[in-house]
């Protein structure tokens, strides 16, 4: 078996998570290890193929606060994938400039070695404002074995590297869900504006709107039930905030659902909504697979990028445009079809294109659809 270094977002936010899955699953004859926290020993205990480097074991703990310290990511690096063929980066919006950014770079560059693949899978690029954000990270993916970005916009800025390609957003690899529940149920995926830095001012008005449609879908003889993807962002805290603004009255009509370790649960609970209002980029997508009507609430250029390269024609608003948002809206995209992704489900696996062929895995007969470019739009 090979053995594959798996670099990844490990916070406990579903989308992410899934990226794991989904890779693991694919290739059950390779190994992969992860340098995450122990719980996801519990969250990937039926993935026999992936080993997980605890993160929060007093060892690595300790060497943590000395890598911190003196910048040695690279030897942290080597020691974990030491016996490793390959490395694959697998996420999402990997590369947002935040102001510490050059010093992420270092641990960027950290992750590759010479002469051993490096796969970039998944991601989108920026949003940035400093051109050297941008040149830094050119000069570091040139040398990459094989880089697939997951829309347009990324792919454009960077569509001269020989390695860069353009695939479908990975999760749209999930199979679909039947529902199990068929209650009347929206689904309200939220997060806590302020954790983000350009939203910094916005919770008020997010938890004011999100109140005023659970209730409106109350009033019309709906459960309402608030998702958190993601503790360590901060999402229970925005459920609480929105249940504490809903009266008691209205509040047993509300149920709440909290992701930690069973990725399974909460894709299930979107599978038997009867529709879906998606601050989260992936309950947006995920929405789409299992063919609901979705309602996207854009917290970052990211979505409307992906919302554009599907050719989504529904409504949404973005958090500049909030406070102009009436449940009417709402509830009018709850009485759209979702947009078909049959095209979406076949080119996500172009992901793994290349990494298919270094893995020596043979591609279904389905997989036929070559990597898009920008001249396919």
């Amino acid at each position: 078996m090979k053995k594959i270094r798996i670099y990844a977002y490990t916070h406990g936010n579903l989308g992410d998570d899934l990226f794991i899955k989904i890779i693991c699953e694919r290739y059950p004859d390779t190994t992969f290890v992860l340098y995450a926290p122990r719980h996801y020993r519990t969250t990937f205990q039926n993935l026999p193929n992936l080993v997980i480097a605890p993160s929060d074991s007093l060892m690595y703990r300790i060497a943590n606060l000395l890598v911190r310290k003196f910048n040695l990511y690279f030897l942290l690096y080597r020691w974990l994938d030491k016996d490793c063929e390959a490395s694959v980066q697998i996420g999402g919006s990997l590369f947002i400039q935040g102001e510490q950014w050059r010093k992420e770079l270092q641990i960027t560059k950290a992750m590759r070695r010479k002469k051993r693949p490096f796969f970039l899978l998944g991601a989108n690029f920026g949003p940035y404002d400093d051109p050297d954000f941008y040149t830094e990270h050119k000069r570091i993916f040139q040398d990459d074995q094989d880089i697939c970005f997951r829309e347009e916009h990324s792919y454009k800025l960077f569509q001269d590297l020989k390695p860069v390609r353009l695939a479908a957003d990975i999760v749209f690899q999930l199979p679909v869900k039947k529902a199990l529940n068929h209650k009347k149920v929206i689904s309200i995926s939220v997060i806590k504006p302020s954790v983000r830095k350009h939203l910094a001012d916005m919770d008020t008005i997010y938890y004011a709107k999100i109140k005023d449609i659970a209730l409106f879908f109350i009033e019309q003889g709906y459960e309402v039930l608030l998702l958190s993807f993601c503790a360590y962002e901060e999402d229970p805290i925005a459920i609480k905030e929105i249940v504490s603004r809903i009266p008691e009255t209205a509040r047993k009509k509300v149920k709440t659902s909290y992701y930690k370790n069973n990725p399974e649960e909460i894709l299930q609970q979107l599978a038997d909504s009867a529709g879906i209002i998606a601050t989260r980029f992936h309950a947006m997508i995920i929405g789409w697979i299992y063919q609901k009507p979705v309602y996207p609430i854009l917290y970052s250029s990211k979505m409307f990028h992906v919302m554009e390269d599907i050719g989504f024609t529904g409504h949404y608003t973005d958090f500049a445009q909030l406070h102009k948002l009436h449940p009417l809206d709402v509830q009018q995209s709850m009485e759209m079809a979702a947009p078909p992704i049959s095209k979406e489900k076949v080119d996500s696996e172009n992901h793994f294109k290349e990494l298919d062929v270094f893995l020596g895995r043979k591609r279904n007969q389905d997989d036929h659809l070559q990597t898009r470019s920008s001249s396919d739009k």
